[in-house]
């Protein structure tokens, strides 16, 4: 039997979650152990299919490093990363240069650093166009440390972007922008909102589904 966290509540149906290499399962509050138990035993394959996946993740990430010469995502294209004598850091256009002798860690926290500042430069101004074309406007855009999903909009109009965006090709940076920008209409995910992104891009699924792909290969890396 796997071993499971239980937590139950107002509900009518059993959910079964797999989260960082843990099993929960949300069932009703008069739901009998026995009958969640036989769900779970049901769901052993599935369950253990996740958790390899989870576990194949962990390795890669832990396993991840970033050295001179390696290679890192800029507007879906890669540049090496090179040294350069002197203090300073950033990006030409042809790589991401920083200073010589670095760490691993260092090495990376300067790509995040770097990826900051061309986050600020380049999704604000790639903002502005959109807005203008939509006519939408903000109140604010910002560029934040977000992990968990790539912008937001906010009730007051204020709209955020990960810097994790930058990494991604510009047909993807647009559709997070249009995105959010919808939701200045439609702050939710009604059929309302989805029409308004999809008289914008009318490819947008296509869009999303290479979105993940690109949040998987993030997620392993440990950006």
């Amino acid at each position: 039997m796997i071993d499971y966290t239980l937590n139950r509540s107002k509900r009518k149906t059993v959910a079964l979650y797999v989260r960082d290499g843990c099993v929960e399962v949300r069932a009703p509050l008069k739901m009998p152990k026995h009958i969640i138990d036989q769900f779970v035993v049901s769901k052993e394959k599935w369950i253990e299919e996740k958790l390899a996946i989870m576990n194949e993740r962990t390795s890669q990430r832990d396993s991840f490093t970033l050295d001179y010469d390696s290679e890192v995502l800029y507007r879906g294209n890669l540049y090496p990363i090179v040294a350069r004598e002197g203090d300073y850091i950033g990006f030409d256009d042809d790589c991401f240069y920083m200073p010589q002798g670095l760490s691993h860690e260092q090495i990376k926290s300067c790509c995040i650093d770097i990826y900051k500042m061309v986050a600020k430069r380049d999704i604000l101004i790639r903002t502005m166009e959109i807005a203008q074309k939509m006519s939408a406007y903000p109140q604010s855009v910002k560029i934040t440390d977000a992990r968990s999903r790539w912008g937001s909009c906010s009730a007051s109009k204020r709209i955020c972007f990960s810097w994790r965006l930058i990494m991604a090709d510009d047909d993807l940076i647009e559709y997070i922008i249009v995105h959010e920008l919808s939701h200045l209409t439609e702050l939710n995910h009604s059929d309302r909102f989805w029409n308004i992104v999809e008289s914008i891009l009318p490819d947008y699924k296509d869009r999303q589904n290479r979105l993940k792909e690109l949040h998987e290969k993030l997620a392993s890396e440990n950006w």
